[in-house]
């Protein structure tokens, strides 16, 4: 009897356990937990700290909850929070919400409203505006735009804020380009107000897209919004600082660890992390700083760590941490971005990403795998632990790319404007997008422009990458601009000397003087073709064009009057095939800053100092074509064909801006200057005092667009092995440069 009481227990146990587990007892597969408890990257609270090499994992967008599957899941409040989010076009996409029409005409064309009498608009503003102005992509006819920008400031749309512009819902109906946001484009850096700062910008948006800062991943519209990073008022508007790593330090590790110093909010959003900073604070290593003082009414929120708190956070200058740490911490303020987050690049400090649900910076383009630690606010208590983990290897590698990331893409608002601009116009042209690597590996996707080839070996800068080498063959092009009169000229000894080069594929002679184009038979014959090209316009300018005459990867730039001999020719074209990316030539010339004046100068002494090599003897890539002619804007080409003068120094400023380094000079005959002297046009030039005030000038409006001076000065000079020692003249390769 005993025994079927126990029996009859042990089952109706088994059978309420069954009940209790089918209606409600199991745990709900990952896949259908609430959303709010998964961060971007796909992070639980019951994972392990991903280490840095993980891969990040996909989540279910958030704007796609109409599948069967994922309604299974979420809650009634869930979906009331879709219907009724922030952005009436949540669902928006370039397919569904962008009119590619307005874009097949004319290219890429970004038209901003013209400013209305009476409107305030902010200073950082009023720079996004001239930037776009003075870039390729503007175009003042609305009706050959492919995107607007409003005129009305968008950027603070915080209430409380001495920024925020009134009534902008009833001023952006009223515009009559409007058409519910279509095509446009909306730069905001804040958004909603205390005490819970939504995203909402105060205005239906529409169909427009949004550069935004601290954008959340839960409202942002994967390949149409574009996120911006929080920048400061005071950061430049063109050039910027570089990057604070000097040098290569091995190993790596710095004095502090990890560190962090701001504000401790004491309540509201935000408040949560950095009121928990104090449990990972050793005071050694890893020192992470938070002040209360801030607000005016802070004392009366004070809690008893705040006085101690004051006290530390006051014994340390933030400088000094920023620039002798490894890693530096960049947790959520009130809103998902900060101002660290920058400073963090800038400083070749690894940034720690502690802000879940932010989509980071051009996260479109950008791997931020390869230059930030990404973290969960959730594990605060394994940062240490974690951050120690990362190999000196690893570390050095994410710091050089924090220094590459700032200067392509951060380094000042121009930057950030036309790195949005360039994602927008990769969406609208896709045939002619960039890739990941253009996009994460020097020079970057500004200089990288993908209308020139969509091939990764057509450019200088991936040879190394791709493991190949240019072309073993250069095109000369001479820039002819007098009129051919005599068989003694020096253009045709220059036409026969470089002919004879082993490395020359073809000679095009570009003919800029206003004479008519010589005849056939007044032309030397040659063992490589001779091509004759009449300039476009006559202008200086047009030397650099990208003619589709031009077969090889080499170009040797020459004047007319260049006196080189074919092994000076054959050893340049040498040195250039080990530095493809940069300038090779003889003559060089090189910059100073007058301190008298203020300005910079322009010298062309002899020293061992130089950071310019002059185009009228000099091999270069000819992607350069193509990049001065299509990257440059239309006023510093103009100067350059007003005054028939400078066009040199403008290639040198472009391909030092793109390279960071200085182009390269290599040996020539001490006769060089002499002969150079002896030849009329040459001369003339060099004696008149007005040519050296025009490429003074030159430099300093060249320095003014490029946001500072982009030319780099070297010492280094490259000659032939074996040159000018005591071995037979007879066992050197390049023994004609000794003889001269």
């Amino acid at each position: 009897m005993q025994a079927k009481k126990r029996y009859f227990i042990l089952l109706s146990a088994g059978a309420c356990l069954v009940l209790l587990f089918y209606f409600g007892g199991a745990q709900l597969p990952a896949s259908g937990r609430n959303r709010h408890d998964r961060s971007r990257h796909g992070y639980r609270s019951d994972q392990p700290w991903p280490h840095f090499s993980d891969p990040l994992h996909q989540f279910l967008p958030w704007d796609q909850p109409d599948t069967e599957e994922y309604n299974i899941h979420i809650s009634p409040r869930q979906k009331r929070d879709v219907n009724t989010s922030v952005y009436k076009g949540k669902r928006c996409r370039m397919d569904s919400c962008f009119d590619f029409s307005r874009c097949k005409k004319n290219d890429f064309k970004v038209y901003v409203y013209p400013q209305q009498k009476g409107e305030k608009i902010s200073e950082s503003y009023q720079n996004i505006l001239s930037t776009i102005e003075g870039s390729r992509f503007y175009t003042s006819d609305p009706g050959q735009a492919c995107l607007f920008v409003l005129s009305l400031d968008t950027l603070d749309r915080d209430q409380l804020s001495p920024q925020y512009v009134h009534n902008l819902k009833t001023k952006v109906q009223n515009l009559p380009l409007w058409n519910n946001g279509r095509n446009h484009l909306i730069f905001n850096l804040y958004s909603g107000t205390w005490p819970d700062y939504t995203e909402d910008l105060g205005f239906d948006i529409g169909q427009a897209m949004l550069a935004k800062a601290s954008i959340s991943t839960e409202n942002f519209r994967p390949n149409f919004d574009v996120s911006i990073p929080l920048f400061s008022k005071e950061h430049p508007r063109t050039g910027g600082e570089r990057g604070f790593l000097k040098y290569n330090s091995i190993p790596p590790f710095r004095k502090y660890m990890l560190v962090f110093k701001g504000k401790r909010y004491l309540t509201g959003i935000g408040s949560d992390t950095r009121n928990a900073l104090y449990h990972v604070h050793n005071q050694e290593d890893v020192v992470l700083l938070t002040t209360c003082k801030h607000g005016k009414d802070w004392q009366k929120h004070k809690d008893a760590r705040c006085d101690k708190d004051n006290a530390e956070y006051d014994k340390y200058d933030y400088r000094e941490m920023l620039h002798n740490s490894t890693f530096c911490l960049v947790p959520r303020g009130r809103r998902l971005g900060s101002f660290r987050f920058l400073e963090a690049l800038q400083a070749a400090c690894v940034p720690v990403m502690l802000s879940n649900g932010w989509e980071l910076p051009f996260s479109e383009i950008i791997n931020w795998n390869t230059a930030a630690v990404i973290g969960d606010e959730r594990l605060l208590l394994q940062i240490p632990s974690t951050v120690r983990s990362i190999h000196q290897d690893k570390i050095l590698a994410l710091r050089q790319q924090t220094q590459f990331l700032w200067e392509a893409y951060f380094s000042s608002l121009e930057k950030i404007v036309l790195t949005t601009l360039e994602i927008i116009q990769d969406r609208v042209l896709q045939q002619e997008s960039r890739s990941s690597v253009m996009w994460n590996s020097h020079p970057g996707g500004l200089f990288a422009l993908p209308q020139y080839s969509a091939y990764l070996g057509d450019f200088p800068f991936y040879y190394a990458t791709l493991g190949i080498k240019p072309h073993s063959k250069f095109t000369a092009v001479i820039h002819a601009v007098t009129p051919l009169v005599s068989q003694s000229q020096p253009i045709l000894k220059l036409l026969a000397s470089v002919a004879k080069s082993q490395y020359c594929a073809q000679i095009i002679v570009l003919w800029n003087c206003d004479k008519p184009l010589p005849a056939k038979h007044r032309w030397p014959a040659t063992t490589v073709p001779v091509i004759v090209i009449e300039g476009e316009n006559k202008v200086m300018s047009s030397r650099f064009l990208p003619y589709e005459t031009i077969i090889t990867d080499a170009v040797l730039s020459l004047d007319e009057d260049t006196v080189l001999s074919t092994t000076e020719v054959d050893f340049a074209f040498t040195v250039w095939q080990s530095f493809p990316e940069r300038l090779v030539g003889y003559p060089a010339r090189s910059h100073f800053w007058d301190s008298n004046k203020e300005r910079w100068g322009y010298t062309s002494k002899w020293t061992n100092d130089y950071s310019m090599v002059l185009t009228g003897a000099a091999i270069y890539h000819r992607y350069y074509h193509f990049l001065y002619t299509n990257f440059l804007p239309a006023s510093l080409k103009g100067m350059v064909d007003q005054l028939a003068n400078c066009e040199d120094i403008l290639m040198n400023f472009l391909v030092s801006a793109v390279t960071k380094l200085p182009p390269i000079k290599v040996t020539q005959k001490k006769q060089y200057k002499e002969t150079m002297m002896g030849q009329s046009s040459r001369a003339s030039r060099w004696a008149d005092p007005d040519h050296f005030a025009q490429r003074q000038t030159c430099m300093n409006k060249f320095a003014s667009w490029f946001g500072g001076m982009p030319l780099v000065h070297s010492q280094m000079r490259l000659d032939p092995v074996l040159f000018k020692d005591q071995v037979s003249i007879l066992r050197k390769k390049y023994r004609d440069i000794e003889r001269l």
